[in-house]
């Protein structure tokens, strides 16, 4: 496993958690008890920070990670809050830190989730049914503290756990999960049953892939991460990184000497009948994210069109088409343009004939730059994405759920369930990068890394910005980018000119295509504004 580049902050998924645990336990004689109190005063201060006042609810697993939550629910109450505790298992079970803090607890004892006391029979509603809504511990908190599954749970809660869950999905208070909400895998976000829906997630010592990856992403809210006095060190090498704004910095920048080749030449290929602004808007993408040199490659019909399109800096080179889409006999006419290198951005606007398939299959495996391979040029290799293992030069792909689902012919739907899984996979097969857009893009290499978006940029739920993502792309690649570096910055750019068009419009609704592509090189500079003055 290659190690993550200095722009990916390191996200542990459960077993690098483990060992940093045990490190800092047994080697380090770091107390077992000490973290878990750093842990639960972590989640104080977000409790605190959430709700000043009002009553708590602390519910508990037995684990440690139940631990924590009774560490919560003692600072509260020696800081005079209504605090109740509620146990889905007997607290005799506690063993451990968590047996610990159990007695160190004061006031009130742990309750079931019925509200009754665990040394006495259990009410009708009992342990084996759901509490009515408006009843029980949870009843008028202000805030909830999830305290149930730690960060080595997989699969699906059950039982008393599965019950908890719902019901504090039900209650009217804020959430604050510890470390992980309870029924997300931590490691890959996958979720398999009912999961928390958190207002805030704290987490310790470094954040989980799962509160970064959909669908966990969804139920973590906001992240906070708490430092738990774990020693520098640590051992154990991170294979999931999230993007800093720093990955900007790895951009090259042009010279007084430099010359518009020197800039990078992107040529972007595609175009058909209905579709020619994909190219034109890939085009501009890429000379507004630093390309010297632009060439649409679309069909000859549509020449016109492209050229007449309002950026005269962008060449067209019209190709043989039948009724307005590519055929085979233009492959030759773009390996010619790439004579002088650069980046293919290959795809955008395509359109799905037949014919177009046959010239997107042999130009991508025929051209010897560097490719972004996109839309109708992804649709084209459904059901044969091992066949780009024989390029010869840097690939990239980006597609979204439904196209990377064609790829490896499984449902868009099980792609979105298991997303770390299948870009992964998906890298592995095509021995590319492969960019998995979404809110949580996921960018993966064929040796495992990932790279992941930390999002927040509604205003790119709108037509085109596919198309200047591949352009963005195609630029970085066409300036010297190594693959992984290329699709990762250009992805944080293009979401940070995603947050910068809305600003600017004051509203992330009636962002367009356009208005990203004329953000795109204030977002650089803004980005790298924001670092330098960070590490001032």
């Amino acid at each position: 496993m290659t190690s993550l580049p200095h722009w990916l902050t390191p996200l542990l998924d459960a077993e690098t958690m483990r060992g940093v645990d045990r490190w800092a336990i047994d080697e380090r004689g770091v107390a077992g008890l000490d973290l878990m109190e750093r842990a639960g005063a972590g989640v104080v201060r977000a409790v605190e920070s959430i709700a000043a006042d009002g009553p708590v609810a602390v519910v508990c697993g037995k684990g440690n990670n139940g631990g924590d939550g009774l560490v919560v629910a003692r600072l509260l109450r020696e800081a005079a809050r209504a605090v109740s505790v509620v146990c889905v298992a007997d607290p005799g079970e506690f063993k451990g830190d968590a047996s610990t803090n159990l007695e160190r607890l004061p006031g009130p004892p742990p309750v079931r989730p019925d509200g009754g006391a665990w040394d006495a029979e259990p009410a009708a509603s009992g342990r084996g049914g759901a509490v009515p809504d408006g009843e029980g511990p949870l009843a008028g908190a202000a805030v909830i503290v999830d305290a149930l599954l730690g960060t080595g749970f997989e699969g699906e809660p059950r039982g008393a756990v599965a019950q908890a869950v719902d019901e504090i999905n039900r209650a009217d208070a804020q959430v604050v999960s510890v470390d992980v909400p309870s029924g997300v895998d931590a490691s890959t976000g996958v979720v398999a049953g009912s999961a928390v829906r958190a207002t805030v997630t704290v987490t310790f010592h470094a954040a989980k892939p799962g509160l970064w990856i959909r669908p966990g992403k969804a139920h973590a809210g906001e992240v906070r991460c708490v430092d738990i006095g774990i020693p520098r060190g640590a051992p154990g090498v991170a294979s999931i990184g999230l993007i800093e704004p720093s990955v900007l910095a790895t951009l090259p920048r042009r010279e007084a000497a430099g010359t518009k080749f020197v800039s990078g030449h992107v040529l972007v290929a595609g175009g058909s009948l209905g579709l020619t602004g994909a190219p034109a808007m890939a085009a501009r993408a890429s000379m507004r994210a630093g390309a010297g040199y632009v060439t649409a490659c679309v069909p000859a019909s549509l020449q016109a069109i492209l050229a007449g399109g309002g950026t005269p800096e962008v060449m067209t080179v019209g190709l043989p088409d039948e009724d307005g889409a590519l055929t085979e006999e233009g492959v030759a006419r773009v390996l010619e343009a790439s004579g002088r290198g650069g980046a293919l951005a290959l795809g955008p606007g395509l359109g799905r004939s037949d014919r177009a398939f046959v010239f997107a299959r042999r130009l991508a495996h025929e051209a010897k730059v560097a490719m972004v391979l996109d839309a109708d040029g992804l649709n084209a290799h459904a059901g044969i994405l091992g066949g780009l293992v024989t390029r010869q030069a840097p690939t990239v792909l980006t597609p979204h759920a439904g196209e990377l689902g064609r790829l490896l012919e499984r449902d868009s739907a099980e792609i979105e369930r298991t997303r770390l899984a299948h870009v992964r996979e998906a890298a592995e097969k095509a021995a590319a990068v492969v960019v998995l857009k979404g809110d949580d893009t996921l960018i993966a290499d064929p040796s495992g890394r990932v790279a992941v978006s930390p999002g927040g940029s509604p205003a790119l739920a709108t037509a085109g910005t596919g198309d200047v993502l591949s352009g963005v792309i195609a630029a970085l690649l066409a300036q010297g980018l190594e693959p992984f570096t290329a699709a990762a910055a250009g992805v944080y750019l293009h979401a940070e000119a995603g947050r910068l068009a809305a600003r600017r419009l004051g509203v992330a609704e009636g962002v367009m295509a356009s208005d990203v592509i004329a953000a795109l090189p204030g977002a650089r500079a803004s980005a790298l504004a924001r670092e330098a003055s960070t590490d001032a």
